[in-house]
């Protein structure tokens, strides 16, 4: 979850996350540049919210991943649809599996159409074990 300048709310699907460090806990994220996400990142220096998805929220990764946050209003929908809850005075999805508060954005690496940022854990929360896992995605035929 990102947000713009203009406090416009954004929700994408990452493929590649990974604990990078344990002290200080950081992240690094690849966010495909083409998308709002990414632009949301390089324009506005907020914190973030990373949500690991559990499998109550397979319905949504076509919707969050395959539509592009400049073409959909993303937040609109999901508000529509009751599909999100607040945490520290974000708006997230219901039934994550965990949250994680990031800041500090920077990017890193560039590549031909992912850029690796490394993020800061600020705070986080577990809330079940529920975990959307690979497997899962393949076996609803979502990717492979």
């Amino acid at each position: 979850m990102t947000t713009s300048e203009e406090n416009i709310l954004n929700m994408n699907i990452c493929t590649y996350v990974s604990v990078v460090n344990m002290n200080p806990k950081m992240y690094a994220i690849a966010i495909d540049f083409k998308t709002l996400t990414y632009s949301n990142l390089i324009n506005n220096n907020r914190n973030t919210v990373l949500q690991a998805l559990s499998k109550k929220n397979l319905n949504l990764i076509r919707y969050l991943g395959k539509k592009s946050g400049y073409n959909y209003d993303k937040n609109k929908y999901l508000i529509k649809n009751k599909l999100t809850t607040n945490w520290r005075g974000y708006s997230i999805l219901k039934n994550s599996a965990f949250l994680l508060e990031l800041t500090h954005p920077k990017e890193i690496y560039k590549m031909n159409d992912h850029n690796i940022f490394i993020f800061k854990i600020k705070s986080f929360k577990n809330i079940n074990e529920n975990l959307l896992t690979y497997n899962d995605l393949i076996k609803d035929k979502i990717i492979l």
